[in-house]
């Protein structure tokens, strides 16, 4: 009989490239989210409710994304991070809600991806990160991706749920 899967057990699984409402800025996330979320939850929302409006498909509003590509490079106050929520593949506009700061459409492409579900404070995700680097090498895979997370409850949350993501690759012999 085989270990019982937990839901914060490291998985690799393939996921379809999706189209994306995106902000970028640069330094530390607590910093950075309370600039740009405003402006990004603005234009996605408006763009659901103006779908509805004119009696076209709607969408679910999904759980918000960042990107860091030089995290592991960078002290935290001069991160690059790109923030997006997830919008309808044929979305070809977004309505501006904050003069300025500008939210663009962007493809994140994914295919392989190694994610681990983290439970707890934010400042608290290394050794979860650690467990899922462990887990792609010891699968034959390498990170071929910036480091992605997708913050599946409020900050206020009692227990913070954050999806660790990298997209990864067969390593090659």
């Amino acid at each position: 009989m085989s270990p019982r899967k937990l839901k914060t057990d490291p998985v690799i699984l393939d996921m379809p490239p999706q189209r994306m409402a995106v902000v970028q800025g640069k330094g530390s996330p607590d910093k950075v989210f309370s600039r740009v979320f405003p402006a990004l939850f603005g234009s996605v929302y408006t763009l659901k409710f103006d779908l509805k409006k004119r009696g076209l498909e709607s969408f679910k509003v999904s759980y918000p994304r960042a990107r860091y590509p030089d995290a592991h490079l960078q002290p935290k106050e001069k991160w690059s991070i790109i923030v997006g929520i997830p919008v309808p593949d044929n979305t070809t506009t977004l309505p501006q809600k904050e003069r300025d700061i500008k939210v663009n459409l962007e493809t994140w492409e994914y295919g392989t991806v190694a994610q681990i579900l983290h439970l707890g404070p934010y400042d608290q995700e290394m050794e979860t990160v650690e467990r899922l680097q462990q887990f792609v090498t010891a699968n034959g895979y390498e990170i071929a991706g910036p480091h992605e997370e997708e913050y599946q409850s409020r900050p206020d949350a009692k227990v913070l749920k954050t999806l660790i993501r990298y997209q990864v690759k067969k390593k090659s012999r």
